[in-house]
């Protein structure tokens, strides 16, 4: 049995194909509810969506979508609403990045970081709100990083587009509380994914994650079942007087009061 309940909801999740995304969808669907997987990796996506319904009996569907292009995202949220007839969660997860030193980045690296990361979110608020404000419900929940709140080596622009992420989910909070409609972050710390495996295998992502679990005290990274239960808990009516806030899920790597 599911300790949050979500029955009866649908949550729209962004970049749900695989690594913190595939786990988030999976502990939605566990808890009941209908699940819309948003991501760019259509037959990843297609296949996750197809094994999470079969192993939890949810309606999961896939829908191809480019978060930074916000055309994209309303044609997503229509079909959404065309199948489920509600979006009771936005869940901001899509994200992308590689670890590099800023001068050696480029003008196109910062756009292709912030387009992802920042701008997809507002992309989809912009997109979904209109529906929540409507039905004066609803849940937003963005996955942000630690790297937003304390830094990053390597991580210059991905640290500023994931801390713009905070700031602008706490106005958002602000401004539809009287629409009750909730705002919250979760900042994963270091976590086994694809994009962290495909970061290490160059030099100098090596380097920096090599050795990153040493320096997490509960001693090793995470994994995106530690992350999903917090998604989880912040989307459902569990939550129903947090709005506004910013959450780690890192191991203790960062305790930012």
């Amino acid at each position: 049995m599911a300790l949050v309940e979500m029955q009866g909801k649908t949550a729209l999740v962004t970049g749900g194909a695989r690594g913190i995304g595939r786990g988030i969808v999976v502990a939605l669907a566990r808890a009941g509810a209908n699940v819309a997987i948003a991501d760019l990796r259509a037959d990843v996506a297609e296949q996750t969506a197809s094994e999470v319904a079969k192993a939890t009996g949810a309606q999961v569907i896939a829908v191809k979508t480019d978060v930074a292009d916000l055309g994209d995202v309303r044609a997503t949220t229509e079909r959404v609403l065309e199948k489920f007839g509600q979006i009771d969660a936005l869940i901001n997860n899509a994200g992308w990045d590689e670890l590099r030193p800023f001068l050696q980045t480029t003008p196109a690296f910062w756009d292709k970081i912030i387009a992802v990361n920042f701008k997809g979110v507002l992309n989809t608020c912009y997109a979904v709100l209109p529906h929540m404000v409507a039905r004066r419900a609803g849940a937003v929940v963005s996955v942000s990083s630690d790297a937003g709140r304390v830094g990053s080596l390597g991580e210059a622009v991905y640290s500023g587009a994931k801390a713009a992420i905070i700031a602008f989910s706490r106005t958002l909070a602000r401004e539809h509380a009287r629409d009750h409609i909730r705002f919250n972050v979760v900042c994963p710390g270091p976590t086994h994914t694809p994009l962290v495996e495909e970061m290490q295998q160059q030099e100098f992502g090596s380097k920096i994650l090599g050795r990153m679990a040493q320096y997490v005290p509960m001693g090793r990274l995470g994994t995106p079942e530690d992350i999903a239960p917090m998604v989880v808990f912040l989307a459902s009516d569990a939550a129903a007087f947090i709005t506004g806030q910013v959450i780690s899920v890192s191991g203790g790597l960062t305790m930012v009061g």
